[in-house]
């Protein structure tokens, strides 16, 4: 990875609303939180904090873990998480794994767990 990017998910204490900032290390490191932006405040719950796993899909998107994707069939879909060593990609509906490297073409990032949290609700 050329460059640490994180990836913060916050939930607004009053509306539900969800909303995501990103920021790599050196945003973080020349300011406070509270400077960077009002989602660090006590109006929004701090929900997760995802890596940039340093590979884009197939359509230049940027791969963070907790995203949903597919490689070329919609109906099998895995989520990304950090395991072991380095990301991979979980299939939803089974405990199998894909190396993320490996099928770094075929990817197709469609949603993340945090906006579309029915799409692992639906596989249990």
């Amino acid at each position: 990875m050329n460059s640490i990017e994180i990836r913060y998910t916050f939930r607004h204490t009053g509306s539900g609303n969800i909303e995501m900032k990103w920021y790599n290390i050196a945003q973080l490191e020349a300011r406070a939180a509270t400077e960077l932006s009002p989602a660090f405040s006590d109006e929004y719950e701090l929900i997760s904090r995802d890596l940039f796993t340093g590979l884009k899909d197939r359509q230049g998107r940027m791969i963070y873990e907790g995203d949903v994707y597919h490689q070329g069939d919609p109906n099998i879909l895995y989520v990304v998480e950090y395991k072991g060593a380095g990301f991979v990609g979980k299939q939803i509906r089974s405990s199998s794994y894909a190396g993320l490297e490996y099928w770094k073409d075929r990817i197709e990032v469609i949603s993340d767990v945090y906006r579309n949290p029915e799409l692992l609700e639906a596989a249990e």
